[in-house]
Parts: C-alpha cells; sequence; structure tokens
C-alpha cells in the first residue's frame, strides 16, 4: 500500500466515545463514529492499546497479547470493528508494545515461578548496572528471591524482553501474525529502536544508560527479521516505528524502503522545544528558531536519504498544540489551521489526534485531585518536594500534563459533551459547549472544514503526496516556510507562527501561482507578501 498519500487519525480509545454509560470510551463506540471519521477523509485509526493490562501505564503494560480488554469491549466486537471501518474504505492500525511486557504477563509469571525456558524471556542480571529509568529510578528490579534482577528501562511493572533470544522474536512474530489474520492493515510499534540491547551491559551514567540500548545495529537486524516473518509478507500493511531518542540517520535506514525494515518513523525532538534544559515541567515559550530547525533538517535530510516521517504535533502524552504554538484566547481557530497547514502539506504522513481536527484546547482544571495521570501527580509530589509552591508545582502541570490531551472528545454542546450518559473517566476540557463536532459541522469556514480540505489535497496533488523537501528562507524571524516538488509541479508553503503581522518575500515566478489554500479570504499574492496573524498559505506552479 502507498502511504504517501495517507492520513492517519489517531483515537485514545478510553477518551473517544463511551457507548453503555460507564464513563470509558469503547470499541462499541468508536464503530458509531466511523460515518464521521469517513466524512473527515482518513484512510487508517490507530488506537491505543486496548489489550488486557493491570493499567500502570495506561495499557503500555500489556499482560495478554492477544485478547481484548473487556473495559473496550469483546473480540468479536473488535472483529466487527475491523469489518465496518473496511467498508468505510477505513484500515486499523494497533499500537504493539514489543520491548516489555507487565509482569502480570504469564511470560514473566512462569519465569518468576523458576522456569529456565520463559526465565531467558528476561534480562536477568545478578549485577545490576548504574542506568536510570525513563520513569525515574533504577531500572533493575529485585527478581522475586532469586538474588538476580530483571531490567525494565521504563515502569518497575513493565519487564523488558529479552531479544537475543530467538524464542522470545518467534513468540511476538506469532502475536503480529495473529492480528493480520484479524485484518488489521496497520502497526505502530512503541519505543521500538530500544529493543536491541548489548550482549554485554555496562555502566554508563553519564547519558543514563541510553547508548548502551537506543538505535544499537543489531535493531535494524531484529525489524528486518520482524518485516520478513510478519508484516512484511502483505504489501498493503503500514507500519510506524516510535522511536526514543533517535537520530537522522537511524531514521533514514529504519525506512529506506529497500531496506525492508518499517514504512515511516516517529520522532519527538520537535515537541521539547518548550522544555527548558531538557525538563519537561518547565514553561519556557516555546523556541520558534529550534522547531523551525528541526522541521528543516528532519525534512531534508530525510527527503535526500529516501526516509519517511510519520508528521504529528499532538498525541495522547503531550499537551495539546494549540495551547503550546499559538495564543488560544484570540487565534484558536488561525492557529489549528496553521499548524494543520505545516503538518499536511509536508514532507510525511500526517496523523491526526482526535480533538485536533475541531481545535479542542487543554482542560482548564482548577484542583490537582482532577488529574489521573500518574506522571502528573508523581511530578506534582516532587516539585512540592523541591521546594516549589503549591501553586507554582499547579501551573506546571495544568501546562505539561498527558491528561490534556486525554480529555474526552466533544462531539456535541449537550450533556457531557455527548462523550456519554454516565460520568466520564476523565472530566471534560475547557468550553466544550462551543469547541465540539455539533458546531464545526454547522459552518463550511470551521476548522473541521479546513482539515477536510487538507486531507483532500494529499490526495489530490502528487506534489503533496510525494515531492521533495527544501527549506525556504530559514531565517525568517516568525515564518516556517518550505518547498516541496515533484517534476514540474512546485508548491511554496507558507506559515506564521505569531499573532503579529509580517511580510515574506515570496519567489518572482509565485506571484501568478494558484492559492491552494489559505485560512485568510483577501490575501494578495504579491512578491512582498503581507501574511496575518497565524497566517497560513500554500501556492501552487504547475
Amino acid at each position: 500500500m502507498s502511504f504517501n498519500d495517507k492520513v492517519i487519525y489517531q483515537i485514545y480509545p478510553k477518551s473517544y466515545c463511551d457507548s453503555n454509560g460507564d464513563g470509558i470510551g469503547d470499541l462499541e463506540g468508536i464503530k458509531r463514529k466511523l460515518p464521521y471519521l469517513h466524512e473527515l477523509g482518513i484512510d487508517m485509526i490507530w488506537l491505543n492499546p486496548i489489550y488486557p493490562s493491570p493499567q500502570k501505564d495506561n495499557g503500555y503494560d500489556i499482560s495478554n497479547y492477544v485478547a481484548i480488554d473487556p473495559i473496550f469491549g469483546t473480540m468479536e466486537e473488535f472483529e466487527d470493528l475491523v469489518e465496518l471501518a473496511k467498508s468505510y474504505q477505513i484500515e486499523i492500525m494497533l499500537d504493539m508494545v514489543l520491548n516489555h511486557v507487565s509482569i502480570e504477563h504469564e511470560w514473566f509469571q512462569k519465569a518468576l515461578a523458576g522456569d529456565r525456558f520463559y526465565q531467558d524471556f528476561f534480562i536477568l542480571r545478578d549485577e545490576p548496572t548504574d542506568w536510570i529509568s525513563k520513569f525515574g529510578g533504577n531500572v533493575w528490579s529485585p527478581f522475586g528471591n532469586t538474588g538476580k534482577y530483571y531490567l525494565h528501562l521504563y515502569d518497575q511493572t513493565q519487564a523488558d524482553l529479552n531479544w537475543r533470544n530467538e524464542a522470545v522474536q518467534e513468540e511476538l512474530f506469532k502475536v503480529v501474525r495473529f492480528w493480520m489474520a484479524k485484518g488489521v492493515k496497520g502497526f505502530r510499534f512503541d519505543v521500538i529502536n530500544v529493543i536491541g540491547k548489548d550482549e554485554v551491559l555496562k555502566n554508563n551514567s553519564e547519558n543514563q544508560g541510553k547508548s548502551e540500548y537506543t538505535d544499537k545495529p543489531i535493531t535494524h537486524t531484529y525489524l528486518q527479521r520482524l518485516n520478513k516473518e510478519t508484516f512484511g509478507q502483505d504489501p498493503e500493511i503500514i507500519t510506524v516505528g516510535e522511536m526514543s531518542s533517535t537520530t537522522i540517520e537511524n531514521c533514514i535506514l529504519y525506512t529506506e524502503p529497500s531496506r525492508n525494515e518499517l514504512s515511516m518513523v516517529f520522532n519527538f525532538h520537535h515537541l521539547k522545544v518548550d522544555y527548558e534544559n531538557g525538563n519537561k515541567w518547565s514553561t519556557p515559550p516555546f523556541d520558534f528558531k529550534a522547531l523551525k530547525e528541526l522541521f528543516h533538517t528532519w525534512g531534508g535530510e530525510m527527503s535526500k536519504g529516501n526516509g519517511w516521517n510519520a508528521l504529528f504535533l499532538n498525541n495522547h502524552d503531550q499537551p495539546r498544540a494549540l495551547n503550546r504554538f499559538v495564543d488560544v484566547t484570540n487565534y484558536r481557530k488561525q492557529g489549528a489551521e496553521m499548524l494543520a497547514t505545516m503538518i499536511h502539506l509536508n514532507r510525511g504522513t500526517p496523523y491526526i489526534y482526535m480533538g485536533e481536527e475541531i481545535g479542542m484546547i487543554d482542560p482548564d482544571f482548577a484542583h490537582i485531585e482532577e488529574y489521573v495521570d500518574v506522571e502528573s501527580l508523581n511530578a506534582y509530589q516532587e516539585m512540592i518536594s523541591q521546594s516549589l509552591s503549591k501553586e507554582e508545582a499547579f501551573r506546571r502541570i495544568k501546562a505539561k500534563s498527558r491528561d490534556n490531551s486525554r480529555t474526552p472528545m466533544q462531539w456535541t454542546n449537550g450533556t457531557q459533551a455527548g462523550f456519554t450518559t454516565g460520568k466520564p473517566w476523565l472530566a471534560l476540557a475547557a468550553k466544550h459547549e462551543e469547541i465540539n463536532v455539533e458546531n464545526e459541522r454547522s459552518s463550511k469556514q470551521s476548522i473541521l472544514a479546513y482539515y477536510k480540505k487538507l486531507i483532500q489535497l494529499r490526495k489530490q496533488y502528487p506534489v503533496i503526496a510525494s515531492g521533495n523537501y527544501q527549506a525556504y528562507q530559514p531565517n525568517h524571524p516568525q515564518v516556517y516556510s518550505f518547498l516541496r516538488q515533484l517534476e514540474k509541479e512546485k508548491l511554496l508553503v507558507l506559515t506564521n507562527f505569531y499573532e503579529n503581522e509580517t511580510t515574506i518575500t515570496i519567489p518572482e515566478e509565485f506571484v501568478g501561482a494558484k492559492r491552494l489554500i489559505d485560512n485568510y479570504s483577501d490575501t494578495v499574492i504579491e512578491e512582498e507578501l503581507k501574511l496575518k496573524p497565524y497566517q497560513a498559505i500554500a501556492l501552487l506552479i504547475q
């Protein structure tokens, strides 16, 4: 399947649509919304994990890879969802967490009970190293009362799997094949570039041990084998790897088609441009220069190396991009459309995170008790223990919590925004009476209408789907702009990231070009082009 012209829509199942009034979104709820998604024009739905799980890490701690967690529904309902989605020309992408399992998984339980075969499924050592877990603390925890320690790069309830053991690989291949047989046509591989640990694990306090397990050459070998044994046998399947602390060089290798690894990759460097000294729980203004340089560097280098990016600004682990990059009080609509233009006309496959297409914003919670995300609650306590005032700690949580993007989808201006008839598992976000699908659908000038147009343009113009990438005027103080070219077709995309008007010089050949999309209606196209607050415009030469 060619994925250049596809658009993928991410659903956080707990928060999309609740069909039975228990306050938690479910598979039946997603089924009800397929007509809406078809109307939007997307090609594939990526679902966050829906497997049985103790939910220590929002379902990324899996206790059974080949079942559906009852909170979301049944296997039969999943099979119905796949079939019904296909009738709307929509495929399903599942989240595959192949680096680690929950310690409640039967493999870990058998290993703990003394089964040598399953003990080799995990990374056990007599002497722990000094690495730091991605969730804080040591990466090693005692393995029962054996005197050994097991490795967990993430939470201590998530034991890393030993990919050096071929029996582990074979079991994981079976998992992928199981879902392929259910008609699944997409796989998103969680933190897949950390599966290749060195055979001898050494102390490395300098970078918390990351260089001992990130982007190792053996990871490419593992991915080639995974491809060959599973999804590579079906040319229609789309894959995306989530890459932790990765490099452009490796991402070209992961995605260059002749290498038979993955279709595309996510990287997160651009979502750290509002971190002070790498600290997530800080709130400096975002660094526009850094954001722009990252998009230009990744865009240009991946284009030259024939690699492929997954493009996104929002997901289930990030605050809403609108709150991070835009004056939402005064320019929510223009800002939403500008950010969408930057992503959808870029080189790569665009991902829409639920609610983004209607301009959803962060919740305006008043108390720490309203948050449920464990990372946020831990960080709040940690900041207070470091002598920050409760007010300041809460302000930072409010800006950066993962719950910001996990609030229920806003469908109507009715009770609970049409998400549930019960009490939602997480409170609704701000302004849901105003910001909802019902209101957006009623206007031809809405954010939703603009998203539909962008999705359509990608399918209509090969230069958007397949053109190369070139930075344009990279030093402009407030405009991120780029050129795309495919044979004779040329596209110039200009996005003003600020609430102030600005001017940019455009190449003479674009003065008479076709205006492909513009989030303002009265733009005069001239060589010294005036851009209004958060304006986005694309000009096409054919």
